[in-house]
């Protein structure tokens, strides 16, 4: 049995009121009204610093019981220090989400795509530094991580890596854990608004489904989140995906936001 987690990256966008909120709900109302509709959501915020401990309380109860929240690790960590001498500041931050409890699905570091296999070394460290009592996801965006030593490294610490679409990443899929972590990312800025899906991705969505039935002896979860830069509207997408896989969907009830442009 295959636990899904299927939801965007973030919740909170002007965009999507009116379209995917009713229009009056307010801001702080907005993950209660998200979690009616997805078991999970990928919080974009930490990649801007360590939450506060209010923060971190809002999404834990303001979502269900069963309801799995991802954290993204601060960019000071993975783009600003890479990885340089980050033991304390990672401390910091996992003991700040460890606070949500049941609820925190995984950890995703992410690399720029400067941080190339030249930072090989320094990365192998880190690894060292990860507290396993917690699950962590790892998003490469340069092409040189995409060889089989990396894979070993990671299948050793049993550390997920990340399959992303993304410009410029490889569209590979390499199993390192019992989970699959997919991110369906796109080229941001290429839609002027984020209100309804501006292209059909269902083939490329038939596509990643094909290859998550193809290993699903070998995992337990899979945790699959879109943004808005996918197709146009990420809660249209997630939906799309839902129904492909036979889970149950939940709309808005927002016909606007179904529609293609």
């Amino acid at each position: 049995m295959i636990d899904y987690y299927i939801g965007t990256m973030g919740f909170s966008y002007r965009d999507w009121a009116g379209v995917f909120y009713p229009a009056g709900v307010p801001a702080g109302d907005y993950l209660r009204q998200y979690s009616k509709i997805f078991n999970a959501v990928e919080i974009d915020s930490t990649f801007y610093g360590t939450p506060k401990p209010a923060a971190v309380l809002h999404w834990r109860e303001q979502s269900p019981e069963e309801f799995k929240i991802c954290v993204k690790v601060p960019r000071a960590i993975t783009h600003e220090a890479r990885l340089e001498n980050v033991g304390r500041e990672m401390e910091i931050f996992v003991s700040a989400v460890a606070a949500l409890k049941r609820k925190l699905g995984a950890i995703l570091i992410q690399f720029p795509p400067s941080f190339d296999l030249s930072y090989g070394k320094v990365f192998k460290q880190f690894l060292t530094l990860l507290p396993k009592d917690q699950t962590f996801v790892v998003e490469f965006r340069h092409p040189s991580w995409y060889i089989p030593d990396t894979a070993m490294l990671l299948s050793e610490y049993q550390i997920c890596w990340a399959a992303t679409e993304y410009p410029g990443v490889p569209r590979e899929v390499n199993l390192t854990s019992e989970m699959i972590f997919i991110r369906l990312v796109g080229e941001h800025g290429r839609f002027p608004s984020h209100d309804r899906e501006r292209i059909d991705v269902s083939q490329q969505l038939a596509g990643w489904w094909r290859w998550i039935q193809s290993k699903a002896d070998q995992v337990h979860t899979v945790y699959i989140f879109f943004n808005d830069d996918y197709s146009g509207h990420a809660p249209a997408s997630a939906n799309r995906l839902k129904a492909l896989i036979g889970l149950p969907v939940t709309k808005p009830g927002i016909p606007k936001q179904i529609r293609l442009l």
